[in-house]
């Protein structure tokens, strides 16, 4: 798949979450939104780290952690590409660790005084169009 526009990282250095961290989030979460599709092209580790003027070794780390997880591919003199395989769990894994992400998600949002419903409305807003139509 081949996209109009590069995916791009930005970083939110108020967050309190590491760098390293917040580009692997940004990828899970294209992924998860459908942003990024497999065997999509993501930018160089250098490209990155001239783009938000951070440490190379800062997005090696963070491509690293995903290749080791399967999210990632990187081919020699080609680039580092979005994964085909899938990752397999068990659905009661799968449910424990979606109730352990949302218990958290909801948790650090009411420390920031957002609602439950706040976040419902942020998050439908990043559904695809046709899902958009039927909720």
């Amino acid at each position: 798949m081949t996209r109009a526009e590069p995916f791009l990282f930005k970083l939110d250095p108020r967050s309190g979450v590491p760098v390293y961290r917040q580009l692997i989030d940004q990828v899970q979460a294209g992924i998860a939104s459908g942003n990024l599709a497999s065997g999509e092209q993501i930018p160089t580790v250098r490209q990155v780290a001239v783009d938000l003027a951070i440490n190379p070794n800062t997005v090696l780390r963070a491509y690293r952690e995903l290749e080791i997880r399967g999210v990632l591919d990187t081919l020699q003199g080609t680039g580092t590409f979005i994964s085909d395989r899938k990752v397999t769990k068990d659905d009661a894994e799968h449910d424990r660790q979606l109730t352990q992400l949302v218990s958290e998600f909801v948790a650090r949002a009411g420390a920031g005084g957002f609602t439950v419903k706040e976040l419902l409305d942020r998050l439908r807003e990043r559904l695809p169009e046709p899902e958009k139509r039927t909720k």
